[in-house]
């Protein structure tokens, strides 16, 4: 090969290997945008069960589920109540344990993740079966949660929650449904189905 053959050949060979550590480190790029985003995905699953763990809580009158949810100094401002989780684990079944029933809907969520820390609002509705002067009634409630979290020694807690109320209803109980199939299975509180593994068996 001549003088000027090898150099051009030198340069061909220099310009394949760069594209090619370009090529290597953009998939390097791209896979670390993956990875970086499948993390975030499971954080938000992990933060979306905690929503989904109250919610159970409150329903099944679950005050370990209620608490669990919650760091130690987690501030809880629900305007009515404002106070620590132990405190208001107490009072959330204090409240609901008069009610015949509770059925608490998740609707919307959003989740922003920043480092070990991340922000929610959590759309909800809430079903209560009340009695007010020995009549029945339904009051739904709905709004939204609006929350911080913090992941401490790997673990994800809520460090604030407020309960951020947009609307309400209150109505005469209307049950014909239950009325016209009374072997249809009810949720209960403590012993609900759920909670009974062995009758899935």
């Amino acid at each position: 090969m001549q003088k000027g053959g090898k150099g051009i050949f030198r340069h061909a060979c220099l310009f394949y290997s760069r594209g090619a550590v370009q090529v290597a480190m953009s998939d390097i790029r791209e896979d670390q945008m993956r990875d970086d985003r499948i993390d975030e995905l499971l954080v938000k699953q992990e933060l979306y069960e905690l929503a989904c763990t109250y919610m159970r809580g409150l329903d099944r009158l679950r005050r370990d589920l209620v608490r669990g949810v919650f760091h130690e100094d987690a501030v809880c401002n629900y305007g009515f109540f404002v106070g620590g989780p132990d405190q208001f684990a107490d009072f959330a079944m204090e409240a609901l344990s008069g009610h015949k029933a509770n059925h608490h809907f998740i609707g919307n969520t959003l989740y922003e993740v920043d480092g070990n820390e991340a922000y929610g609002e959590v759309y909800f509705q809430a079903y209560h079966r009340i009695v007010e002067d020995g009549e029945d009634k339904d009051l739904f409630i709905s709004g939204r949660y609006v929350d911080r979290y913090e992941r401490r020694l790997g673990l994800w807690r809520m460090a604030y929650r407020a309960e951020v109320n947009d609307w309400a209803r209150t109505v005469p109980a209307a049950d014909e449904f239950f009325a016209s199939s009374p072997d249809g299975l009810r949720g209960s509180r403590q012993d609900d189905l759920v909670f009974q593994r062995d009758k899935m068996r």
